[in-house]
């Protein structure tokens, strides 16, 4: 599943060429997504796009009536695309835009969305009760600390709880908690303040580089130029079960924490 990086990475690319562009039309092939495509995304057609948000895993085409709502799913993906050029299967959605390209969002396996936030509408639910982003300076080791007390979670789960921070996924988890020496099973509320400080510093690093570097390529994402991103070869224990850790030398192990793979250094992260 495209993660925070690689969502960045496609608004960042298609940032300079839809931004400023008037929606002439708005062509739905397939009308069944992860939910109905709701014909009230029409309202934008004949709207100026003003901005390009990201929120979480979300992109958000800002128009003066509203914002189109989009997620990439498993393996979508959202290129700008000339008007004529031939529909792929799985072309799902095509914004069309007034400068003779479009906004083509191709989704395999039909587990995206895309929905439609009216400027004067209550907050769409999965919009509601998120944490801060990991990159912007509300985002602290503070928070994590404050709010994990008495917590048993395990810590991987918990930054990884949006509600906490949002857009941590399960490769940067593994990831920023390698950096910080913290076994992913440890249980949130036995964390130190110090702990956290060291951790949330590194979920902004970890993840600053990762959109610096187009965002990691495991399976289908592309960016919105069609060029996949090259974090992967960053990759310190992610996938690397079995493989000797690069501080210690010791087996990189796996386990599963909430029904997702988790890697880790025995010797390295306590």
């Amino acid at each position: 599943m495209p993660e925070l990086p690689e969502v960045e990475t496609t608004r960042r690319g298609i940032a300079p060429h839809v931004q400023g562009k008037r929606i002439e039309a708005i062509v739905v092939r397939h009308p069944q997504l992860r939910w109905p495509v709701p014909e009230t995304i029409q309202l934008a057609v004949g709207q100026c796009i003003q901005s390009i948000q990201r929120r979480a895993k979300y992109l958000l085409l800002e128009t003066e009536c509203g914002s189109i709502v989009l997620h990439l799913g498993m393996s979508g993906t959202l290129t700008v695309q000339p008007i004529d050029k031939p529909v792929r299967p799985h072309d799902h959605i095509d914004f069309v835009l007034d400068n003779g390209h479009c906004l083509r969002l191709n989704d395999p396996r039909r587990f995206g969305a895309c929905l439609w936030q009216g400027a004067n509408d209550t907050v769409l639910p999965l919009l509601q009760g998120l944490g801060p982003e990991p990159l912007e300076n509300t985002f602290d080791g503070h928070r994590l600390y404050a709010l994990s007390r008495k917590r048993t979670l395990a810590v991987k789960n918990f930054i990884m709880t949006n509600r906490i921070v949002v857009g941590v996924g399960n490769i940067y988890a593994n990831e920023a908690l390698f950096m910080s020496q913290i076994d992913p099973r440890r249980p949130a509320g036995k964390i130190t303040k110090g702990r956290y400080q060291t951790l949330a510093e590194n979920i902004k690093v970890v993840l600053q580089r990762a959109i610096e570097k187009g965002g990691t390529t495991l399976r289908d994402f592309l960016d919105a130029d069609g060029k996949p991103g090259y974090f992967r070869i960053e990759l310190k224990v992610y996938g690397k079960v079995g493989e000797p850790c690069p501080q210690c030398g010791e087996t990189i192990r796996s386990l599963m924490i909430g029904q997702r793979n988790s890697f880790y250094c025995p010797n390295c992260q306590r």
